[in-house]
C-alpha cells in the first residue's frame, strides 16, 4: 500500500460511513444495533461512529496539508491546528443540523437523529475530539512515515537539480 493510498483509504471509509448513515438515518442503521444490545444502550450508538470519523479523517487532512506544505514545522503546532480544523468542521455541521431543526420543526427529530438525547450535539463534538486526539497523538508517527515516502522523491528531484536549498521549511 502506498503511503497516499493510507489516506485516501481513510476518506473513503469515512464515506461509507455517512453513505450508511443517510441511506437508513443514523437511529436505524444495522450496524448499531448490536453493540446496542451489546453494551445495554438506549440508543443505537452509529451516529457516534461517523462523529468519530468526522474528527479522525478531517484531522489527518489537515495535518498533512500543515505540514507537507510548510505551514508549520512543529509537531505540537501541527497537532493542535489539525484538531482545531476537525473540531471547526464539527461545530459547522452541529450549525447545519440546528439550522435544519429550525425549518423543519416536528420533522427535525428524524433529520437530527437526535433519539431523545438533549446532550447530542455536545456527545457529538466529544466524539469528534476523541477522533481528532487519536489522529494528532496516536497515528502522528506513522503519519510522519507516509509523508515522508510520499515527500521523498520530490526532494530527491529537488536536489539533484539543485534547488532543494529553496523547499519550503
Amino acid at each position: 500500500m502506498s503511503p497516499n493510498q493510507a489516506l485516501y483509504g481513510l476518506i473513503f471509509c469515512h464515506a461509507l460511513i455517512l453513505i450508511l448513515g443517510g441511506t437508513y438515518t443514523y437511529a436505524r442503521v444495522p450496524l448499531g444495533f448490536r453493540p446496542q444490545d451489546l453494551l445495554s444502550l438506549g440508543r443505537n450508538p452509529y451516529d457516534k461512529i461517523g462523529h468519530f470519523a468526522q474528527g479522525l479523517v478531517p484531522a489527518l487532512v489537515a495535518r498533512e496539508i500543515l505540514v507537507r506544505c510548510g505551514y508549520v514545522s512543529g509537531r505540537r503546532m501541527a497537532a493542535f491546528l489539525a484538531v482545531c480544523v476537525a473540531m471547526a468542521i464539527s461545530a459547522w455541521y452541529e450549525l447545519i443540523e440546528w439550522w435544519a431543526a429550525l425549518a423543519l420543526g416536528q420533522g427535525a427529530d428524524q433529520f437530527l437523529g437526535t433519539q431523545g438525547d438533549p446532550w447530542d450535539t455536545q456527545s457529538d463534538m466529544f466524539f469528534a475530539l476523541i477522533g481528532a486526539s487519536i489522529a494528532t497523538l496516536l497515528l502522528a508517527r506513522i503519519h510522519d512515515r507516509h509523508i515522508a515516502a510520499v515527500d521523498a522523491p520530490s526532494y530527491a528531484a529537488l536536489k539533484a537539480d539543485g534547488r532543494a536549498d529553496r523547499r519550503p521549511a
